[in-house]
Order: structure tokens, then C-alpha cells, then sequence
């Protein structure tokens, strides 16, 4: 779930962003991530990228966009969109989707789950983690044998850093305090090093296999979901860009299958068609697309 953070002090010290590089690396960001960072955004570019110039000991922009340019250094320019994006993230974030989640949903999958079939659900914009680990908390709720079953969740960011964390499912336990009490009993267990840090259950775990995946570039996966959370990661995508990821998501499920999105997100217009509302931002794949091609990357 990341998204571009929308104020930011400005830089009163170090090198000055002019408009011509502040243009070219904008344009980087929206090639590799699809946001869109207007004008208004030099400043914050500016205060967030200046500690990406000192790690690489630069002294002023234009050389940090001669860097990122040339694509020399692939690693930098994923540590230039973690500079210049955040994680705001919370467990049951959003909770009519989980609500609906688990009422509407999970029990006819489940069903078919435990009759054989395969589930798959995916967390497109995971960030640290909160988000997967909620949906894997609300289907052991539902279903404790989970684990023994044909279920997996895809949890995908672009992020590395947050895939890292994510990965190690150890949070603060006061993050793990509201839990729904459907799920709350059992979620995590005391961190050995730390008393005020928890680690989610070991079964939770099981069911999420995490990824580092930038949407807009190529999927190495076919196979169909059920479930899809993309939430808060295209508010800053341009029309064009938007309307695609909802048409690749849309390939990728069949027809009943769910889709969640961000409170300021909606899918409409043309692409419309391929999905119904069902619910608060939540919407039904109402076509029957090809079969996917190839294996999901969570097997």
C-alpha cells in the first residue's frame, strides 16, 4: 500500500532540485511505478531525495539524475521510489473488507478448499505486511486447517525494504491490539528478544509467500485469483495506467471472483464492465476471462 507522502518539509540546505531534473526524475518514477508527481511535488522531491545524494556522495541533482538515467544502477532506483514513497499501513485496515471478506466470501471458498480446490488470493501493494497477515489471521479464524489445504496468498511491493519486514512478521504489539475478536485469540506470540514485540503466528505465515514486484512491469505468474486487495497504491496513477492494472487484474480472475480497492479509488468507465460493485469499494469480476497461462507464483 504505498503511495507517494503527500507533505514533506522543505530542504533549506544542500543542493537545489531545478525544474529540469526534478522533470526527468519524475519521469523516471512514473515509468517504473506509475505516479504521477506534479510540479508542486519539487519540494518534497528535494528533502526526500537529499539523503540519497549524501549515500552516494554526490553533490548536486543533476548528477544523481545522470545516475538514475543511465540505469547503471538498478538498486538505486528502487532506493529512490522508497525515498519518495510511504507505508501507511495498519492490521484490518479498511475492516467492511474484511468484514465482507469473511461473511461473503471465505465460506464458499473454504468449502471448496476443504473439497479439493485450489485458492488464491493477493495482496498487490502489501507493504509491511499488515494487510496479508489480516487476510491469513481471518481465514484460519474461518478454517484452522488452512495450512493443509490448497490456500496461498501472494503478497507483491515494489518495495524491498517493506518486503523485508514484511518477511519477518514481527511487529509492535500494540499494533496487534484492536484485533477483530474473531481473530484476535492466538494472532501472534511474544517476541523472545522483546516484550513489546510480537511475531504473527507461525500458521498465518504458512499461507503467505512474499514478493518484490513493481505492478507495472511483467507478472511471472498465470494462474488465477480469487481474491485481489489493491488498496491505496493507484490513487496517484494517471487514467491510462490505472485502467490497465484494473484490465490485467481483471485477466487474471474469474468470473464471481472478488476485488478490493482504496476508499478514494473506484473501477469505472470502460474497464467498468469487467467488474460489479459489491460493497464499499469492493467489486465482483462479472466476465469469465481465458484461463491463465503458466503457474502462480504462489503455489
Amino acid at each position: 500500500m504505498n503511495a507517494p507522502c503527500l507533505s514533506a518539509p522543505p530542504s533549506t540546505s544542500g543542493p537545489l532540485l531545478s525544474e529540469s531534473d526534478f522533470a526527468a526524475l519524475a519521469r523516471v518514477i512514473h515509468l517504473e511505478t506509475g505516479i504521477f508527481m506534479p510540479p508542486g511535488k519539487r519540494a518534497l522531491m528535494q528533502s526526500r531525495l537529499a539523503k540519497r545524494l549524501a549515500a552516494r556522495g554526490l553533490g548536486s541533482f543533476r548528477e544523481y539524475r545522470e545516475l538514475v538515467e543511465s540505469r547503471s544502477d538498478p538498486d538505486e532506483i528502487g532506493l529512490m521510489i522508497s525515498a519518495l514513497t510511504t507505508n501507511i499501513t495498519r492490521f484490518f485496515r479498511e475492516g467492511q473488507h474484511f468484514d465482507d471478506l469473511r461473511e461473503k466470501v471465505l465460506p464458499g471458498l473454504l468449502a471448496q478448499a476443504r473439497a479439493g480446490g485450489r485458492i488464491r488470493m493477493w495482496s498487490a501493494g502489501c507493504s509491511t505486511g499488515e494487510e496479508p497477515y489480516s487476510m491469513a489471521l481471518s481465514v484460519l479464524a474461518l478454517c484452522p486447517e488452512a495450512p493443509r489445504l490448497n490456500i496461498r496468498i501472494l503478497a507483491t511491493d515494489l518495495d524491498p525494504v517493506v518486503i523485508a519486514t514484511a518477511k519477518a512478521a514481527r511487529y509492535p504489539a500494540a499494533a496487534l491490539a484492536n484485533l477483530p475478536d474473531d481473530v484476535a485469540t492466538g494472532a501472534s506470540r511474544p517476541d523472545k528478544a522483546d516484550p513489546e514485540f510480537v511475531r504473527i503466528r507461525e500458521d498465518a505465515r504458512k499461507l503467505i509467500s512474499f514478493r518484490v514486484l513493481n505492478l507495472l512491469h511483467d507478472w511471472p505468474f498465470g494462474g488465477q485469483f480469487d481474491v485481489i486487495m489493491c488498496r491505496n497504491v493507484v490513487i496517484y496513477f494517471d487514467a491510462e495506467t490505472r485502467d490497465r492494472l484494473w484490465t490485467r487484474f481483471a485477466a487474471l480472475q474469474p468470473s464471481g471472483a472478488r476485488i478490493y480497492v482504496g476508499h478514494s479509488e473506484r473501477i469505472a468507465g470502460e474497464v467498468g464492465a469487467l467488474y460489479v460493485p459489491s460493497g464499499i469499494t469492493a467489486y465482483t469480476r462479472t466476465e469469465t476471462p481465458p484461463p491463465g497461462r503458466g503457474r502462480s507464483i504462489a503455489k
